[in-house]
């Protein structure tokens, strides 16, 4: 009997790139996820708890990833995507595990869903999961007053929205000088929602002017890091344009980075470590929070 040849470094890649976004595309609460993308990373070696309990609802649990020996590391909150109306934490342990590699305490959450919960409760509960992770991140070995927020897509609205509106920090009972930054990716902050499927995530009768994150900026904001996939046909660049206009009338520090070749699905799964190749969403966020963490 011979033994089966490995695939070559490249291809098995490849492999791993077609499968991994084929599961992004496809994911939903209900997706099968022990497989596909969760085999694309290990978490050896890292602290890990999961089913964090952050508030009242089934959907208010997040998961902890941390390095070893971590002291005193920033702490990160990512959101993920789906249309307000699907997605899980769970198929997005390749996040937790690639942020955690980088020397960060990282929460990825769940939060209620549409259409049963509309605009602003998922907001609510990315603030409530921050402060969560204020409380406890540093049983971690997380600090308490470096928090970065993050998502992609309509997560991405979550977290910018929860950091820029003031009433949801104030709400939820995280200090504003906490949050040292937020990175949005691909996210839909700017338009009107009334054209869309998504309409069912928001108030019947609201307006845009009411709930998109760029009517809310507050002055005293942290800097943000706006990623966008020079591919993306889901949410339009627009999106990022018009937030960054709006952050910079308010005098908040901005960058806006377009990564080429990447589209709606691959600009997230390029943070896997494995998929780095794909394109540089990992490395801009580990650029942007060792900018911004304090020294």
């Amino acid at each position: 009997m011979t033994r089966p040849r490995r695939l070559p470094r490249a291809l098995t890649l490849g492999v791993l790139a077609v499968t991994v976004t084929a599961a992004l595309t496809a994911c939903s609460a209900t997706a099968d996820l022990p497989g596909t993308l969760n085999r694309a990373v290990n978490t050896r070696g890292l602290t890990v708890a999961t089913d964090q309990r952050y508030g009242p609802d089934a959907r208010n649990v997040l998961d902890v990833y941390a390095p070893p020996s971590a002291r005193n590391a920033p702490i990160v909150l990512f959101v993920h995507g789906g249309s307000w109306q699907g997605g899980d934490k769970a198929i997005h342990r390749f996040v937790g595990e690639s942020l955690a590699r980088a020397g960060y305490v990282t929460g990825v959450m769940n939060y209620r869903l549409a259409p049963q919960n509309r605009y602003p409760a998922f907001v609510q509960d990315a603030a409530s999961a921050l402060r969560w992770l204020r409380d406890n991140g540093g049983k971690f070995g997380g600090d308490p007053d470096v928090l970065f927020m993050t998502g992609h897509s309509a997560g991405a609205f979550n977290a910018v929205e929860a950091v820029d509106n003031e009433r949801w920090l104030r709400e939820a009972g995280v200090p504003i000088r906490a949050v040292r930054g937020v990175i949005g990716i691909a996210g839909p902050y700017s338009y009107d929602f009334r054209q869309f499927d998504s309409r069912v995530a928001f108030p019947e009768g609201s307006t845009p002017d009411q709930v998109m994150p760029d009517r809310h900026v507050r002055r005293d904001a942290p800097p943000h890091l706006l990623l966008v996939a020079a591919n993306d046909t889901t949410v339009y660049p627009q999106n990022a344009l018009s937030l960054e206009a709006a952050l910079r009338r308010a005098g908040v520090p901005v960058t806006r980075t377009v990564l080429p070749r990447l589209n709606h699905v691959t600009i997230i799964a390029a943070v896997a470590r494995p998929l780095t190749f794909l394109g540089g969403t990992r490395q801009q966020m580990i650029d942007f929070i060792e900018k911004n963490r304090p020294r």
